[in-house]
C-alpha cells in the first residue's frame, strides 16, 4: 500500500513539474522576455536551426491569440552610471545622442555605480517595474521606450496644449 501510494505521489510531482511554466526571472535567465514572448517567435527559431531552444521557448511564451495588451506607463527613468560606458558603449550612445529627447517623459539619472536599467513609473511616480539593459542596443532601447511609454498624444493632460477645456 506504502509502495502504490508512493508511486501515485511521484506520478503527480512529475504531471505538475510537466505543466509548470518558468517564472520571468527563469525566463530572463534563458534570454527570454515572458512579458513581450509570442509562441509563434518560438516556431521561428527552427528556421535558424536553434531547435533545442524551442522547448524552453515555449514555456516562456504567450499564445498570439491571448497575448496581453502592452503596458504602458507614464514615465520612464533610465538609471546609469558614467564611470561604466566603457562597458556599456551602446547605452551610452544611446544616452549621449538625441534620441533621449523624442521621449519627454523620459528622464537620465546618473547613479554612480549601477549597471543600466531603465525604471517604469506609473503616472503617480511610482515605480512598477525595472528592466535590467546592460546587454541591449540603441535600437533596442529606442523601440522600448515607444512600446512602453505613453505618447504626449495619449496623455490625458494633452488639453493643456490646446486651447480647450
Amino acid at each position: 500500500m506504502f509502495a502504490l501510494t508512493l508511486f501515485a505521489l511521484l506520478i503527480t510531482i512529475q504531471v505538475f513539474t510537466i505543466r509548470a511554466e518558468f517564472s520571468s526571472e527563469d525566463c530572463a535567465s534563458l534570454g527570454f522576455i515572458k512579458a513581450n514572448l509570442l509562441c509563434s517567435s518560438c516556431d521561428q527559431l527552427k528556421d535558424f536551426s536553434l531547435d533545442e531552444l524551442v522547448t524552453h521557448c515555449k514555456e516562456c511564451c504567450h499564445n498570439d491569440k491571448s497575448a496581453p495588451k502592452e503596458k504602458k506607463y507614464a514615465r520612464a527613468i533610465l538609471e546609469v552610471c558614467t564611470c561604466k560606458f566603457p562597458a556599456y558603449p551602446q547605452i551610452q550612445a544611446f544616452v549621449k545622442s538625441d534620441r533621449p529627447a523624442k521621449f519627454p517623459n523620459l528622464q537620465i539619472k546618473y547613479v554612480r555605480g549601477l549597471d543600466p536599467v531603465i525604471k517604469l513609473l506609473d503616472k503617480d511616480g511610482i515605480v512598477k517595474d525595472t528592466v535590467a539593459i546592460e546587454k541591449w542596443n540603441t535600437d533596442s532601447v529606442e523601440e522600448f521606450l515607444n512600446t512602453h511609454l505613453v505618447k504626449e498624444e495619449e496623455d490625458d493632460r494633452q488639453y493643456l496644449k490646446t486651447n480647450q477645456i
